[in-house]
């Protein structure tokens, strides 16, 4: 049996989003707290829906903790790959913009 498909780039609230990864629920709401002390925005998308926030409840309710889509606005993508990196963010020289 597979897990869910996620696409690698969807429009949410009107922007562009780029999925980070695929990743188990739990794994995926340390990522996020990884990328919030770094600045970086992101949103999880399970098979049912768009998750911005993650009540402790939730989870420990029971709620869906199956491969869920980590996805980060494409204007940080850049910033998100060097964070999950361990990169220091002052360290990098400049990045580019997002590719059309």
């Amino acid at each position: 049996m597979t897990g869910p498909a996620f696409e690698d780039k969807v429009r949410y609230q009107g922007d562009i989003w780029v999925r980070l990864d695929t990743l188990p629920r739990l794994l995926a709401e340390g990522w996020r707290r990884t990328l919030a002390q770094g600045g970086v925005v992101s949103v999880m998308r399970t098979p049912f829906n768009w998750v911005m926030a993650s009540p402790v409840i939730e989870i420990e309710t029971g709620g869906y903790l199956g491969n869920v889509g980590l996805y980060v606005p494409e204007v940080q993508w850049e910033e998100a790959v060097a964070i999950m990196d361990g990169k220091d963010l002052e360290d990098l020289e400049e990045r580019p913009g997002p590719t059309p």
